[in-house]
Protein backbone atom coordinates (compact mmCIF):
# COMPACT_ATOMS: atom_id res chain seq x y z
CA UNK A 1 0.00 0.00 0.00
CA UNK A 2 2.82 2.23 0.47
CA UNK A 3 3.84 1.60 -2.61
CA UNK A 4 0.78 2.27 -4.13
CA UNK A 5 0.52 5.65 -1.95
CA UNK A 6 3.75 6.58 -3.23
CA UNK A 7 2.79 5.75 -6.71
CA UNK A 8 -0.39 8.05 -6.84
CA UNK A 9 0.96 10.83 -5.05
CA UNK A 10 3.34 10.91 -7.99
CA UNK A 11 0.98 10.67 -10.39
CA UNK A 12 -0.84 13.11 -9.17
CA UNK A 13 1.99 15.39 -8.66
CA UNK A 14 3.07 14.71 -12.36
CA UNK A 15 -0.78 15.22 -13.21
CA UNK A 16 -0.87 18.86 -11.56
CA UNK A 17 2.66 20.04 -12.60
CA UNK A 18 2.71 18.37 -16.54
CA UNK A 19 -0.51 20.81 -17.35
CA UNK A 20 0.17 23.66 -15.99
CA UNK A 21 3.29 23.65 -17.16
CA UNK A 22 2.63 22.94 -20.77
CA UNK A 23 -1.27 24.14 -21.23
CA UNK A 24 -1.36 27.40 -19.13
CA UNK A 25 0.33 30.56 -19.52
CA UNK A 26 0.37 31.71 -16.06
CA UNK A 27 -1.51 34.78 -14.10
CA UNK A 28 0.61 37.91 -15.04
CA UNK A 29 2.61 39.20 -11.78
CA UNK A 30 2.80 43.02 -11.43
CA UNK A 31 5.54 44.30 -9.81
CA UNK A 32 3.23 47.33 -7.33
CA UNK A 33 6.63 49.32 -7.25
CA UNK A 34 6.24 49.67 -10.66
CA UNK A 35 3.20 51.11 -10.48
CA UNK A 36 4.77 53.66 -7.79
CA UNK A 37 7.79 54.59 -10.20
CA UNK A 38 5.57 55.20 -13.15
CA UNK A 39 3.18 57.18 -10.86
CA UNK A 40 6.10 59.37 -9.27
CA UNK A 41 7.16 59.99 -12.95
CA UNK A 42 4.13 60.96 -14.21
CA UNK A 43 3.86 63.41 -11.26
CA UNK A 44 7.08 64.60 -11.43
CA UNK A 45 6.65 65.24 -15.24
CA UNK A 46 3.81 67.43 -14.96
CA UNK A 47 5.56 69.47 -12.43
CA UNK A 48 8.47 70.16 -15.09
CA UNK A 49 5.50 70.68 -17.52
CA UNK A 50 3.99 73.31 -15.17
CA UNK A 51 7.65 74.66 -14.72
CA UNK A 52 8.19 74.74 -18.55
CA UNK A 53 4.63 76.69 -19.08
CA UNK A 54 5.57 78.92 -16.34
CA UNK A 55 9.16 79.83 -18.04
CA UNK A 56 7.11 80.13 -21.68
CA UNK A 57 4.77 82.78 -20.07
CA UNK A 58 7.37 84.43 -18.48
CA UNK A 59 9.57 84.98 -21.96
CA UNK A 60 6.33 85.78 -23.73
CA UNK A 61 6.20 88.90 -21.33
CA UNK A 62 9.50 89.17 -21.28
CA UNK A 63 9.27 89.76 -25.24
CA UNK A 64 6.35 92.09 -24.63
CA UNK A 65 8.00 94.43 -22.29
CA UNK A 66 11.42 94.54 -24.69
CA UNK A 67 8.77 95.18 -27.26
CA UNK A 68 7.62 98.55 -25.63
CA UNK A 69 10.95 99.77 -24.85
CA UNK A 70 11.75 98.85 -28.59
CA UNK A 71 8.81 100.88 -29.28
CA UNK A 72 9.61 103.88 -26.70
CA UNK A 73 13.60 104.02 -27.87
CA UNK A 74 12.01 104.28 -31.51
CA UNK A 75 9.70 107.22 -30.28
CA UNK A 76 12.55 108.79 -28.59
CA UNK A 77 14.90 108.51 -31.57
CA UNK A 78 11.96 109.61 -33.84
CA UNK A 79 11.33 112.92 -31.37
CA UNK A 80 14.96 113.54 -31.50
CA UNK A 81 15.64 113.75 -34.84
CA UNK A 82 12.12 115.92 -35.31
CA UNK A 83 13.57 118.29 -32.43
CA UNK A 84 16.89 118.48 -33.86
CA UNK A 85 15.37 119.10 -37.22
CA UNK A 86 13.25 122.00 -35.62
CA UNK A 87 16.23 123.43 -34.05
CA UNK A 88 18.53 123.19 -37.08
CA UNK A 89 15.25 124.67 -38.78
CA UNK A 90 14.60 127.90 -36.71
CA UNK A 91 18.50 128.16 -36.49
CA UNK A 92 18.46 128.61 -40.05
CA UNK A 93 15.76 130.99 -40.21
CA UNK A 94 16.94 133.42 -37.08
CA UNK A 95 20.42 133.30 -39.02
CA UNK A 96 19.38 133.15 -42.87
CA UNK A 97 16.85 135.53 -42.56
CA UNK A 98 18.51 138.32 -40.92
CA UNK A 99 21.12 138.20 -43.20
CA UNK A 100 18.82 138.38 -45.90
CA UNK A 101 16.46 140.97 -44.76
CA UNK A 102 19.89 142.96 -44.05
CA UNK A 103 21.20 142.82 -47.82
CA UNK A 104 20.94 146.11 -49.33
CA UNK A 105 20.12 144.29 -52.60
CA UNK A 106 16.46 143.27 -50.89
CA UNK A 107 13.89 145.31 -51.72
CA UNK A 108 11.48 146.79 -49.65
CA UNK A 109 8.54 145.50 -50.88
CA UNK A 110 9.96 141.84 -51.32
CA UNK A 111 11.00 141.97 -47.11
CA UNK A 112 7.56 140.96 -46.73
CA UNK A 113 6.77 138.54 -48.86
CA UNK A 114 10.41 136.67 -47.93
CA UNK A 115 9.07 137.23 -43.48
CA UNK A 116 5.70 135.39 -44.86
CA UNK A 117 7.29 132.53 -46.59
CA UNK A 118 10.11 131.59 -43.88
CA UNK A 119 7.25 131.87 -41.04
CA UNK A 120 4.77 129.95 -42.84
CA UNK A 121 7.39 126.63 -42.75
CA UNK A 122 8.25 127.65 -38.93
CA UNK A 123 4.32 128.27 -38.38
CA UNK A 124 3.52 124.77 -39.49
CA UNK A 125 7.15 123.00 -37.78
CA UNK A 126 5.18 124.77 -34.81
CA UNK A 127 2.16 122.68 -34.98
CA UNK A 128 3.80 119.57 -35.62
CA UNK A 129 5.54 119.58 -32.53
CA UNK A 130 2.27 120.58 -30.82
CA UNK A 131 0.65 117.64 -32.66
CA UNK A 132 3.76 115.20 -31.62
CA UNK A 133 3.09 116.54 -27.80
CA UNK A 134 -0.32 115.73 -27.58
CA UNK A 135 0.34 112.13 -29.42
CA UNK A 136 2.76 111.45 -27.15
CA UNK A 137 1.46 112.31 -23.41
CA UNK A 138 -1.98 111.67 -24.08
CA UNK A 139 -4.54 109.13 -24.95
CA UNK A 140 -6.72 111.58 -26.06
CA UNK A 141 -6.48 109.60 -29.71
CA UNK A 142 -6.71 106.22 -28.70
CA UNK A 143 -3.65 105.37 -31.19
CA UNK A 144 -1.38 102.01 -30.75
CA UNK A 145 2.19 102.35 -30.47
CA UNK A 146 2.31 100.75 -33.94
CA UNK A 147 0.29 103.86 -35.11
CA UNK A 148 2.21 106.39 -32.99
CA UNK A 149 5.57 105.24 -35.00
CA UNK A 150 4.11 105.89 -38.07
CA UNK A 151 2.97 109.36 -37.03
CA UNK A 152 6.28 110.08 -36.14
CA UNK A 153 8.06 108.95 -38.81
CA UNK A 154 6.01 111.03 -40.97
CA UNK A 155 6.41 113.96 -38.60
CA UNK A 156 10.25 113.47 -38.60
CA UNK A 157 10.47 113.05 -42.33
CA UNK A 158 8.17 116.25 -42.90
CA UNK A 159 10.58 118.35 -40.62
CA UNK A 160 13.38 117.10 -42.80
CA UNK A 161 11.44 118.38 -45.75
CA UNK A 162 11.10 121.60 -43.82
CA UNK A 163 14.84 122.09 -43.70
CA UNK A 164 15.63 121.59 -46.94
CA UNK A 165 12.77 123.62 -47.97
CA UNK A 166 14.13 126.50 -46.07
CA UNK A 167 17.82 125.81 -47.61
CA UNK A 168 16.44 126.04 -51.19
CA UNK A 169 14.69 129.29 -50.30
CA UNK A 170 17.78 130.23 -48.56
CA UNK A 171 20.30 129.51 -51.07
CA UNK A 172 17.45 130.92 -53.88
CA UNK A 173 17.54 134.24 -51.96
CA UNK A 174 21.25 134.28 -51.56
CA UNK A 175 21.49 133.77 -55.60
CA UNK A 176 19.22 136.74 -55.80
CA UNK A 177 21.69 138.66 -53.61
CA UNK A 178 24.59 137.71 -55.33
CA UNK A 179 23.27 138.56 -58.43
CA UNK A 180 22.25 141.70 -57.76
CA UNK A 181 25.44 142.47 -56.26
CA UNK A 182 27.42 141.38 -59.49
CA UNK A 183 24.69 143.73 -61.28
CA UNK A 184 25.80 146.67 -58.72
CA UNK A 185 29.90 146.34 -59.23
CA UNK A 186 28.42 145.65 -63.54
CA UNK A 187 26.34 148.93 -63.42
CA UNK A 188 28.82 151.39 -60.76
CA UNK A 189 32.04 150.73 -62.98
CA UNK A 190 33.54 153.62 -64.78
CA UNK A 191 34.10 152.61 -68.69
CA UNK A 192 37.56 153.41 -70.09
CA UNK A 193 36.47 154.09 -73.44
Amino acid sequence: MKSRMRTLGIALTFTVLIPSGAACQGMPVYDNTNFITLGKQIIESAKQTAELLKTVEFLREQKERIEKVSDVIKHLKAVQELTRNNKRLFDMVRNDLRQILDSPHIRPEEVGRISESFNAIIESSLEDLEFVEQILSSDFLKMTDAERAIVLKEKEMRSKEMVGEIERRTKRYRDIISFREMQAVINNRKTNY
